[in-house]
């Protein structure tokens, strides 16, 4: 498909795309069987140049992004990623949406420390928030931290969960909030009490906790539970102003990246399926023809909702690219679900067995769309087009 990319940024899209298939393929399902986080693949990235992506062009990065005239790009590199693997795909949204905050939230001299990190050493960035309000059942312990002001800074205690690259990172933005646990969807509190902290993972005080972590899919994410120990930050390391995350509405940057995600694992299960077939010699039946349409289909659909949105953004029309990528998001995570039910069902039962990419993927998406309640986007929309006060961030009720 034709998206008016240039020259440029084809080139950096093809060379993308030949190391996710030369590379970055045939360690996912190693990565996936022993649940650890893909370093070669950030090694790769960074001695490549891209994970530098996001980091402006002044600081010696490319310059992507949805405030930067070019999120497309990024949103595809995503997908190419994806389409090798989604949990190496997960670990990448979170460093770049991460390096999103800080171009657009950082003051000077903590963007000169920290892109010089990225670009000259291949630091690795994360944004946590997760701080379940209540345990699930067969949970022994409670999540959630309690910041405490002190001279210089702040003391972070207590733990969060589906910490993506525990153990990986070398830098994670906390989201935390001052008024108790919670983090970015704390249930009650005002905005003004949510903090963004630069932590330093580095610190003897931070602990990865990795029984936590034993998933369906995304084993590779190492989303562990993270437990912080009176962790001192120092107020240096405050990025943006108390309660700037939810009134500037960033997390509304980062819906339709997950979009992209999911439309990579689609892609994938869809080159799967297409070689399966032919080498199968399947392609005349005509059940077979249908399914591989409608997959087709899909993943034309999916793209045009990502270049529609991804226009949005890069025009400057940033109230209707924040509500455009909230429908982009819900219709490309059911796009992709179909593709990968289609490619099952055209390809047989011996697809779903292991070590076949289309298990893992069926896996993988099953697990990462559960990111957000599809109930709840769907419900947003709605009370957008009535009229309602809504929540485009987090879909609160």
């Amino acid at each position: 498909m034709d998206f008016d990319l240039t020259p440029s940024q084809q080139e950096l899209l093809c060379r993308v795309a030949e190391m996710a298939r030369d590379r970055f393929a045939p360690r996912a399902a190693d990565y996936d069987e022993r649940a650890v986080f893909p370093a070669e693949d950030f090694e790769d990235l960074f001695r490549e140049g891209l994970l530098s992506a996001v980091v402006p062009a002044d600081y010696g990065g490319l310059g992507l992004g949805p405030y930067s005239g070019d999120v497309f790009t990024l949103w595809m590199i995503t997908k190419e990623l994806a389409k090798a693997d989604l949990s190496l795909a997960r670990c990448w949204e979170g460093h770049s949406n991460s390096l999103v905050l800080l171009a657009g939230l950082a003051d000077e001299k903590q963007k000169t420390r920290w892109f010089e990190g990225v670009v000259k050493r291949g630091e690795k960035w994360v944004a946590w928030s997760g701080e379940p309000l209540s345990s699930a059942p067969g949970e022994k312990s409670s999540f959630g931290t309690r910041v405490e002001k002190t001279a210089g800074g702040w003391h972070v205690s207590g733990s969060k969960v589906f910490c993506t690259s525990a153990g990986g990172a070398d830098w994670a933005i906390l989201l935390v909030n001052t008024e108790g646990p919670g983090g970015a969807r704390h249930a009650s509190a005002s905005p003004e009490g949510l903090l963004m902290l630069a932590c330093d993972l580095s610190d003897a005080t931070v602990t990865f906790d990795g029984s936590w972590w034993n998933p369906i899919g995304m084993r590779a994410t190492v989303s562990h539970r993270v437990c912080f120990d009176r962790t001192f930050i120092p107020e240096d390391h405050l990025i943006g102003g108390p309660g700037q995350y939810l009134k500037d509405g960033w997390q509304t940057c980062f819906i339709p990246h997950y979009a992209a995600s999911f439309l990579g694992a689609a892609e994938g299960a869809y080159d799967y399926a297409m070689e399966h077939l032919k080498r199968q010699n399947k392609g005349g039946d005509p059940y077979v023809q249908q399914r591989v349409a409608q997959m087709a289909l899909n993943l034309e659909t999916a793209h045009l909702w990502l270049r529609h949105v991804a226009r949005l953004w890069e025009t400057g029309k940033y109230e209707e690219a924040k509500l455009a990528g909230s429908r982009a998001r819900y219709a490309i995570e059911h796009l992709a679900e179909e593709t990968v039910r289609h490619s099952i069902r055209a390809c047989g039962a011996r697809s779903l067995n292991r070590p076949s990419p289309l298990e893992r993927i069926y896996r993988d998406l099953s697990f990462y769309i559960r990111h957000d309640n599809d109930d709840h986007i769907l419900s947003m929309i709605g009370k957008s087009l009535l009229g309602q006060p809504f929540d485009p961030s987090f879909y609160k009720p």
